[in-house]
């Protein structure tokens, strides 16, 4: 049977990079599994059990689960109905002289647990320098358009004007906070380690209840395994399990990125509506099959879509953690076999898009400016009254005489469909004489977005530059690939 004859998750196979696709792959998985009875079995060793060079030699020889394998695991599975007892199987059949010491002490918790805390901590050191890149990227679309002034939209009404840079400043500053969420996430993380069934490490006392140390010799074997993994503690408590709460603190951290990028791609897609900013579009794209003149944001879009998938995986997370009854129940592994994967390469993918995105914005300064000019006349008339005081006219004879003004020029907009026509009304009425020469000082945009610039420039100086400095050797990396 072909490959295409069954189903494949998209984000397998359209949306998420490679690393992150082999992270969870199969092979990755059990290969882990592999490499931690090899741990534990050094370990034991080290410790004074009796365990043979022979038998460690053959293990780590066969780490790596090959292709061959998997369907004398899957065969033994079917019959023990017990998918850690078959690999356990199968890792002896390649390394006999280990066939008897093959997770010694340890409950299958050991393996799958402590494997998905190592793909919890390697997952998200894949997404951070990711997230840093576009950080970086959107850093320096900001700076370049710090003073560049456009719209501002509050209820998505013409709001006083901002600026390019500064509108991109609020989902750095957004994406910010998702950095911050995930670097505490992995910092949270702490190994399970060795605790046997039920978390009390008794079955370990056992294995070594004829030295007169058991105690320690369990507490050292807990810490030799943790520091082979890399991680720099253990937890003290757990159950047969470790909490699955720690799989909702980082799943919202994943989801709380979906959030983020679900917003980013939506002021996009606006900008595009309004013909002021683009993301990137390719000389051979296609918008439409029917339309051949659209210029479709698909990428933000795409990113909406996937964003608003991530977000909502925390909900799972949550389920399996509330549902969990003492010591563990079962009814947690299908869930997870499920959320965490795709919670990770859902991530991946929102921020293989964000890159690219960002990487390619596209700004139409002058389409910018015509907007700015059919409602910039309206904004300035608190300007152009302070200018007639100055000249001495009267603040309320000012006020009334361009709000008659205003609303004419607004029935030409409204009702007639005419152009925002109030400057040149103003220009012909005799009263506005006294200032008709300052008129264009009175009405250049930079003179109404305030302290954008100097905002940018900080924000920039105090906040993104020093959340970046960690990764400063992952900016030079290539990603914002798009393949669909």
């Amino acid at each position: 049977m072909s490959s295409n004859d069954t189903y494949q998750t998209p984000l397998n196979s359209r949306y998420a990079s490679k690393e992150m696709k082999e992270l969870f792959s199969p092979r990755r998985r059990f290969s882990t599994w592999r490499q931690l009875w090899i741990w534990l079995a050094e370990s034991e060793k080290e410790l004074g059990l009796d365990i043979s060079d022979d038998a460690i030699t053959q293990m780590k020889a066969a780490q790596v689960i090959q292709d061959d394998e998997f369907a004398i695991v899957a065969e033994e599975e079917k019959k023990r109905r017990h998918d850690v007892m078959a690999h356990v199987h199968g890792f002896g059949l390649k390394a006999p002289a280990a066939a008897g010491i093959i997770h010694w002490g340890a409950t299958s918790c050991y393996v799958t647990d402590n494997a998905d805390l190592m793909f919890l901590r390697d997952g998200l050191q894949i997404v951070l320098p990711k997230l840093a890149r576009v950080i970086a990227k959107l850093k320096d679309f900001a700076v370049e358009y710090k003073a560049l002034p456009c719209l501002g939209w509050t209820h998505l009404q013409a709001a006083q004007l901002v600026t390019v840079g500064k509108r991109a400043c609020l989902w750095i500053q957004d994406l910010l906070m998702d950095l911050q969420n995930l670097e505490h996430a992995l910092k949270s993380l702490r190994f399970r380690g060795v605790k046997g069934t039920t978390g009390t490490q008794a079955s370990f006392l056992q294995v070594f209840s004829h030295f007169p140390d058991a105690h320690s010799k369990v507490e050292d074997l807990d810490e030799i395994v943790t520091k082979k993994a890399s991680f720099p503690s253990a937890y003290i408590i757990t159950s047969q399990t470790y909490s699955r709460k720690i799989d909702l603190d980082v799943l919202n951290a994943l989801g709380s990125l979906g959030a983020t990028s679900e917003r980013i791609g939506l002021d996009i897609r606006h900008w595009a509506h309004l013909k002021e900013v683009e993301e990137p579009f390719e000389s051979s794209q296609i918008g439409s099959s029917a339309m051949s003149y659209k210029r479709n944001p698909m990428r933000s879009e795409r990113l909406c879509s996937l964003g608003r998938y991530l977000q909502n995986q925390p909900k799972n997370a949550g389920d399996v953690y509330s549902a969990q009854i003492f010591e563990r129940t079962l009814d947690d592994s299908a869930n997870r076999r499920l959320c965490i994967p795709e919670s990770y390469l859902c991530a991946d993918a929102c921020l293989i898009l964000l890159e690219n995105i960002v990487d390619g914005l596209v700004v139409y300064p002058k389409v910018i400016q015509r907007k700015i000019d059919e409602e910039l006349p309206f904004m300035a008339t608190e300007n152009i009254i302070m200018a007639l005081v100055a000249k001495g006219v009267s603040r309320q004879d000012a006020h009334e005489e361009i709000r008659v003004l205003s609303h004419e020029a607004a029935r030409n907009v409204k009702v007639e469909g005419g152009v925002n026509d109030l400057i040149d009304r103003i220009k012909r009425t005799k009263f506005f004489e006294p200032i008709v020469a300052d008129l264009d000082k009175l009405l250049d945009a930079k003179t109404f977005i305030g302290r954008c610039p100097e905002q940018v420039d900080r924000f920039v100086r105090e906040e993104i530059e020093p959340a970046l400095k960690p990764y400063a050797s992952s900016m030079s990396g290539v990603g914002g690939e798009v393949n669909v």
